[in-house]
């Protein structure tokens, strides 16, 4: 009776575990496991009004960003067929919410605050992430492998745009690319499937959307 009991619980310690973990991509207070990136030349100069305000929208799009991604791989590890992918899917995930803590705590250094939508992009970045997990896992790991291309150059540029003083969110961005950039080749060495051309400029003008709309709200 007691081994039916715990195993009929497991999908709902399952279940509680990811709905936690939702809860805090959206609202904050997200756990760091890695402390927060630093740079060689920490000592920075104060940041004018206009260079953190500007700082600040950039971190916010980049702290959006980490929203979608647990909800992409929430999504995609639930449709995951192969146990071995759910792993690497949950590897993923727990160093994205090391970026969500990061820039949490950027933002509130900067005296600003997460996106008032992120309940929006996430539950947007879910649907797109159970769609791309039905497909199949080579689909779904293709759809991983485009997304961290996406983000790896959309964080180049925030590395060009951020004011150069910030050496704060500056460590910060580059450990996210690093990380990013791993996560998409596991996801090419896993079987990763391109993706059709026209998804992929979907892709590209759905986060461009994501991006104008985070940097002001």
């Amino acid at each position: 009776m007691s081994q039916f009991a715990k195993s009929s619980q497991h999908p709902i310690d399952g279940f509680i575990i990811e709905f936690d973990r939702a809860l805090r991509s959206i609202v904050g207070a997200t756990p760091m496991r890695r402390s927060v990136p630093e740079s060689s030349t920490m000592n920075e100069s104060e940041l004018s009004a206009e260079e953190k305000k500007h700082a600040a929208g950039l971190m916010r799009v980049n702290h959006v960003g980490e929203v979608c991604a647990q909800a992409l791989y929430q999504s995609q590890k639930l449709h995951a067929k192969s146990d071995d992918l759910k792993n690497k899917l949950e590897h993923a995930a727990i160093e994205e919410e090391d970026h969500l803590a990061w820039c949490e705590r950027r933002l509130e250094e900067l005296d600003s605050h997460p996106s008032l939508l992120n309940p929006v992009w996430y539950a947007g970045s879910f649907v797109l992430g159970s769609i791309a997990g039905l497909a199949g896992d080579k689909i779904s790991l293709g759809f991983v492998a485009e997304t961290e291309k996406q983000v790896e150059h959309h964080l180049d540029d925030h590395l060009k745009e951020l004011p150069s003083n910030d050496h704060r969110s500056r460590a910060i961005v580059a450990q996210m690319r690093a990380d990013e950039i791993a996560h998409g080749q596991m996801a090419i060495q896993e079987g990763g499937v391109e993706l059709p051309s026209a998804v992929q400029e979907v892709m590209k003008t759905m986060a461009k959307v994501m991006t104008v709309t985070a940097y002001r709200i």
